[in-house]
């Protein structure tokens, strides 16, 4: 038996960042630690974070989180944390600085390395309810980390491992739709892709999580009506705010596992000679995940084309191709910039990452490898 779990504390609405100092408040955080990364610090979103921490708090920040964490990243920003005595964090940012954060407040509480608490290697059950608190303010719509129980980070060896834990998903989550509104078209499109292939993976989990399915379901349909509105506006509050709620949900449904996209796109994410973003990743993988699990989820192909409105047998492969197409970003992992020659190891790596437990469909190397092939284009 699974658990099913919905754990945590979510502000979500239009100027939700105004609260921050109540947030802190309740959790007894009299100094934290600010994380985020080098493109927000040239936006005014740090500033106007600080603006909403306590009257007279100056709270240190590290703002160096590479687009993929990394062990030493994480190191960086222990050291500070324990310089500084803090006492918890804000992650300001998209995945990458709440992964980080998340990374940050383990092992602030818990005795390193932090490859023993990755789940691959059985370190679930060494995280305990100590982890430092996190408050998570989301900058993007996609990653749906503010609610998330998992944090990706690459280790200093290259594997980049997920570490799982309800004791992970943040203490607050403070959902403002309007820190959105200056996001550029692509980057909406990608963050927003990621959005869509959560809710698509964890609906056809095998785990057993009718509620989890149902939110599934709910992000996938505000995320197909709304990205490209987002895409097209990105003043478009409504679009923004439907966007940032998908991508809460398709997080909220984290607990019932992903699946073959991930398993895949977490070891392409982690290459060190190559930078590639997770979200348009996750876009190009999709539909050949999709056409390799076709049969083996039941009826539930058949629910997404229905509540999509789609004709009865629509090819959903093709359909988000189109989709993601249509939105402007890559359909070929060549076009992204992967060199080849990296595909054996990654379709190696795949079967060994936690997302693949979950697919509903179980895939070898080879699978694996053929995916990453029909991918490459």
């Amino acid at each position: 038996m699974f658990p099913i779990t919905y754990l945590t504390t979510i502000r979500f609405a239009p100027g939700a960042l105004a609260g921050l100092a109540d947030d802190l408040a309740a959790l007894g955080v009299s100094r934290p630690l600010i994380v985020s990364d080098a493109g927000l610090l040239a936006t005014d979103l740090v500033d106007r974070l600080r603006a909403a921490l306590p009257a007279g708090l100056d709270a240190p920040l590290y703002g160096e989180t590479p687009t993929n964490p990394t062990e030493a990243a994480v190191a960086e920003a222990l050291a500070l944390y324990r310089a500084e005595r803090c006492d918890g964090l804000v992650a300001l940012g998209g995945g990458s600085p709440i992964d980080l954060a998340k990374a940050v407040a383990l092992l602030a509480t818990h005795e390193g390395p932090l490859a023993r608490y990755a789940a691959i290697l059985g370190g679930v059950p060494l995280i305990t309810p100590a982890v430092a608190p996190v408050i998570a303010v989301p900058t993007t719509a996609g990653t749906g980390s503010e609610v998330g129980r998992a944090a990706l980070i690459t280790l200093a060896d290259g594997r980049k491992l997920g570490f799982v834990s309800p004791h992970l998903i943040p203490e607050r989550a403070v959902c403002d739709p309007d820190l959105t509104l200056g996001l550029p078209p692509g980057l909406t499109a990608a963050t927003g892709m990621d959005a869509v292939t959560h809710c698509l993976e964890t609906y056809l989990s095998p785990r057993f999580n009718p509620p989890a399915e149902a939110i599934a379901l709910d992000g996938l349909v505000r995320a197909l009506a709304y990205l490209p509105r987002a895409v097209a506006d990105g003043a478009d509050r409504e679009a923004r705010s439907e966007m940032m709620m998908a991508a809460l949900e398709g997080g909220l449904t984290f607990q019932k596992g992903l699946g073959a996209v991930h398993a895949l796109s977490h070891p392409l994410g982690g290459l060190p000679d190559v930078s590639l973003h997770h979200g348009t990743l996750n876009a190009v993988l999709l539909p050949h995940v999709l056409a390799f699990n076709d049969g083996h989820v039941g009826a539930k192909y058949d629910v997404i084309r229905e509540r999509l409105s789609l004709a009865p047998g629509t090819d959903l492969a093709a359909y988000f191709r189109d989709f993601t197409a249509a939105l402007g970003l890559p359909t070929t992992l060549s076009a992204m910039g992967l060199p080849d020659r990296h595909l054996p190891a990654v379709a190696e790596a795949a079967t060994k990452d936690h997302s693949a437990a979950t697919n509903p469909r179980e895939a070898s190397a080879a699978d694996y490898r053929a995916m990453l092939e029909a991918a490459y284009g």
